[in-house]
């Protein structure tokens, strides 16, 4: 993992920095440093906008009762995308265009659903297992769920016993 990071902080501001020299001599440096500040505003612009639409589905879900988990993950991804979109550069400010595109943001939720999946079958959510949480006896602070204590309606209410 630490490999990843150290690659992804050394290896990303590199290919920008080429990536803007490449153009600079392209185009010019005024053009470059507009592109640069023209990316950013309107990405702020973008995030800010469905910042605020996923704010909205979020209360609105909440309001009825429901878990938002996609709205959630959808918050999480623009939020990403805001960083990436204000960190100059060609290759962050593509990610995060797509990250603000709804086609392309269900791809990455779809990907994002598909690993957590996977890493809560093998018990790798919280870095532990919930198997060794059982066998450890289930401490204080620690709430395991059962779905059969709860109804399937659609207010979500908790069974009485």
């Amino acid at each position: 993992m630490l490999a990843k990071l150290l690659l992804l902080f050394i290896l990303v501001p590199a290919i920008e920095l080429v990536l803007l020299i490449q153009i600079g001599q392209w185009v010019g440096v005024l053009p470059t440093l507009g592109l640069i500040f023209l990316t950013g505003a309107i990405g702020a612009f973008l995030v800010r906008r469905q910042g605020l639409q996923v704010w909205g589905h979020i209360r609105s879900e909440f309001q009825t009762g429901r878990l938002p988990a996609d709205s959630l993950l959808d918050g999480a991804i623009i939020l990403v995308a805001g960083g990436l979109l204000l960190t100059p550069g060609i290759l962050t400010d593509t990610a995060g265009f797509l990250c603000l595109v709804p086609a392309s943001r269900r791809l990455i939720k779809g990907v994002i659903w598909t690993r957590l999946e996977r890493m809560a079958q093998k018990g790798q959510i919280f870095g532990t297992s919930f198997e060794r949480l059982r066998r450890q006896g289930r401490p204080e602070d620690v709430i395991i769920l059962d779905p059969e204590d709860y109804r399937s309606s659609e207010g979500g209410s908790v069974r009485e016993e």
